[in-house]
């Protein structure tokens, strides 16, 4: 993988129900993605066996659910879900975005 992230040179991943995806950047280790929700798409609440993931809000607005507790996040907030840490988002808003962060990398996402 290149060392720069061109965002208006990288297309984005149609995942379906009004979710798209870029991943941004990776090594091993380390894995970021931008996941960008239209209004009412729904990540479901799931959780990750490997995993760590923290999730940016970098625009729009969700509401947020880790382990069983809800809020909402705006941009410049975060979720924090470490491996087993059932997680999951509802868009509140068309072009909601989030920066999610994993480590290990997700090998699926390549």
């Amino acid at each position: 993988m290149s060392p720069f992230f061109y965002g208006a040179e990288t297309p984005w991943t149609d995942l379906g129900g009004g979710i798209r995806r870029k991943v941004v950047g990776h090594t091993a280790e380390l894995m970021a993605v931008l996941v960008r929700f239209d209004k009412g798409a729904v990540g479901e609440v799931h959780s990750h066996d490997v995993h760590d993931q923290i999730a940016y809000v970098v625009s729009g607005s969700f509401e947020a659910e880790i382990d069983g507790v809800k809020r909402v996040l705006r941009a410049g907030d975060a979720f924090i879900a470490p491996r087993h840490c059932r997680h999951g988002v509802v868009a509140l808003e068309a072009d909601s975005t989030l920066l999610d962060q994993f480590s290990p990398c997700r090998e699926d996402y390549l």
